[in-house]
């Protein structure tokens, strides 16, 4: 069953009924009062916000190439660990000819 209009008032009493009046009375002439008031905030914070994107846009930037430096000097180090064996097996420091006492 669809509410009636008649069961809206009967709920919201006398006081709810008159504030509603009020507001569709008033409508007319406090939007624009809000609008002019609020488009001056709305453009404040936007600049607010432009203003930190452009600031964070230049940390992030050097934050990257920070970043792109750590990895190429690991890659480097790790291609240098590659190409320096620890040891090599095939020479020895000790002279390889047997020392008879000749």
């Amino acid at each position: 069953m669809a509410p009636k209009i008649t069961d809206f008032v009967e709920e919201a009493g006398a006081p709810g009924l008159i504030a509603g009046i009020g507001a569709v009375l008033l409508a007319p002439v406090l939007l624009p009062v809000i609008a002019g008031v609020g488009k001056p905030i709305a453009k404040t914070i936007i600049k607010g916000g432009i203003v930190a994107y452009e600031k964070s846009k230049g940390a992030f930037a050097e934050l990257g190439e920070t970043w792109e430096d750590i990895v190429a000097e690991a890659k480097a180090e790790i291609a240098e660990a590659k190409e320096v064996p620890a040891f090599e097996p095939g020479s020895n420091t000790i002279d390889a000819a047997a020392d008879n006492g000749v």
